[in-house]
């Protein structure tokens, strides 16, 4: 695993969460070393802050996947927008995760990305389609 964001104790706190499932997980704190490291060790899985795209998500997520076309992306967020979540995915990443839920579902987000499914964490799980604008109104 992959694991890339800018702050350090948050690092530390998703490498702890993640060690009991991957063999190593490797830190990275920009998006050079990123790179760098998904072309190296294509991992299984990397997991990213929203924050190292610095607006480019979907530039970045190509870039990784020319560096490594079999990683999965988990993206981390503190945004809980419906749209945040649905430009992530849209963009090409696999799961997102609210950072404010890292301690219950990171797991199962690490768990639906090896069963090939994605994961959005609860309560920005993005309503698409033509149900989306069939809301129950109380008259």
């Amino acid at each position: 695993m992959l694991l890339a964001d800018r702050h350090h104790g948050l690092r530390d706190s998703v490498r702890g969460l993640l060690e009991s499932e991957f063999e190593s997980v490797i830190m990275v704190a920009n998006e050079t070393s990123l790179l760098e490291g998904a072309g190296l060790l294509k991992p299984a899985i990397v997991v990213l802050d929203l924050s190292i795209a610095e607006g480019d998500v979907r530039g970045l997520l190509k870039r990784i996947a020319l560096q490594s076309p079999d990683s999965k992306v988990l993206m981390l967020t503190v945004h809980d927008e419906r749209t945040v979540a649905e430009t992530v995915l849209a963009a090409g990443a696999d799961a997102v995760v609210l950072k404010s839920r890292l301690g219950t579902d990171l797991v199962p987000a690490v768990e639906a990305l090896r069963a090939d499914a994605r994961y959005i964490s609860p309560g920005i799980s993005p309503v698409t389609g033509p149900a989306a604008n069939d809301q129950a109104v109380d008259p």
